[in-house]
């Protein structure tokens, strides 16, 4: 048994059964930022001192004697209190897995091919939308050139006005991205 266990463990009472002392991990130390990619590494780094200690026990476990009884019940305390924590820490992750996925695990797939799924479908509708946009615009052309056959003054007129409402509107966007200083804003691109 290796020295961090006695620490994290101790015994007491008449029946040998081990008694749960107070651990401070260093993993969930709290800062006064809730970062999620500082949470979800808390929780990663919880879960492989868990399966180092599901793999403690499993030696312990495996060995079995009337001597190792202590060592036996102080990994189990071990591994219930870093259960506890990586309960605790989970708290502060909010991930969302899809149902699917974990169905795609159960069959022993890949759950890659979920991915692959979700963003194939993404493109078909994607490609299904554009054909509709394109059609609008198809038939909105159709349309204005109709309209132009029979009132030309109209068409005329309503294309002026469409033309100064678009004119106004690229002002203000440009007015909006410009700085006090007149610098314009730039998006970063990453």
């Amino acid at each position: 048994m290796d020295a961090s266990m006695n620490a994290n463990a101790g015994i007491g009472g008449s029946g040998g059964n081990g008694i749960l002392v107070p651990q401070t991990n260093d993993t969930a130390g709290t800062t006064g930022v809730d970062d999620p990619k500082q949470d979800l590494n808390q929780v990663i780094n919880s879960i492989q001192k868990t399966l180092g200690l599901i793999h403690q026990l499993y030696l312990t476990v495996s060995s079995f004697n009337a001597g190792s009884q202590l060592p036996l019940l102080q990994r189990l305390n071990a591994l219930v209190m870093e259960l506890d924590n990586m309960a605790k820490l989970s708290d502060k992750c909010n991930i969302q897995v899809p149902m699917e996925v974990f169905n795609l695990i159960d069959d022993g797939k890949n759950p890659d091919e979920f991915t692959r799924d979700v963003i194939n479908s993404c493109i078909a509708k994607n490609q299904i939308t554009k054909g509709k946009t394109d059609t609008f615009k198809s038939l909105r052309k159709h349309l204005l050139d109709e309209l132009e056959q029979a009132f030309p003054d109209e068409v005329g007129s309503y294309r002026e006005i469409r033309a100064a409402s678009a004119a106004e509107m690229k002002r203000l966007a440009q007015a909006q991205s410009t700085l006090p200083n007149g610098d314009v804003k730039v998006k970063p691109e990453f």
